[in-house]
């Protein structure tokens, strides 16, 4: 089985607060990204960075998550995926925690496709979650920490799978990203 890598490690500086314990709908925004991967993988692994106390507590008794902090957070988002990948040894999926509206559905499309590296699309746009399978992990890990997702992922043939959900493509950096995500979720939108 699959597991999932959820990144929380970033500073929120777009939103001047920790967006990822931030209420969405009543609950904390990385709930909604915990959530709709767990039924899909045996374990998620979080990795958090500057806002880690906040983040681990939220999840303390929950047994299939592992909160990872990522000491060198402030290297950038690839230092946290390296992290992450650490800490898993099968196929995995790649998520930053601030997407809520992924369906559980897409993770299922995901791991029912082909290939090393897939990318799922709404309407030809790429989004996420990134789903890769574990032979991959010592290639990433050796990648330069000043590297990217889309950097490495370009090196390897990347199956697109179509998928019917627009929450891939929508994440929250922003005060105006998160009203429009409360409004999309109230059916005003």
């Amino acid at each position: 089985m699959a597991e999932g890598i959820i990144l929380a490690g970033g500073y929120s500086s777009r939103m001047s607060e920790n967006k990822m314990t931030k209420p969405l709908w009543g609950i904390p925004l990385i709930l909604h990204a915990v959530q709709r991967m767990k039924p899909i993988v045996a374990r998620v692994v979080i990795v958090t960075g500057y806002y880690h106390e906040p983040i681990a507590s939220l999840f303390s008794m929950d047994s299939q998550i592992e909160i990872i902090h990522n000491d060198q957070y402030a290297l950038g988002m690839f230092s946290s995926v390296q992290c992450g990948v650490r800490a898993i040894q099968s196929d995995f999926f790649i998520l930053p925690g601030d997407y809520p509206l992924i369906h559980t559905e897409t993770y299922t499309e995901l791991l029912q496709a082909q290939g090393a590296i897939r990318v799922p699309t709404y309407e030809g746009k790429r989004g996420h979650p990134l789903f890769m399978v574990q032979e991959l992990r010592e290639a990433l890990l050796k990648e330069p920490i000043d590297s990217n997702l889309k950097r490495f992922r370009d090196q390897f043939p990347v199956s697109e799978v179509a998928v019917d959900d627009s929450g891939i493509l929508k994440d929250v950096d922003t005060f105006s990203d998160w009203m429009l995500i409360e409004h999309l979720m109230e059916g005003r939108g």
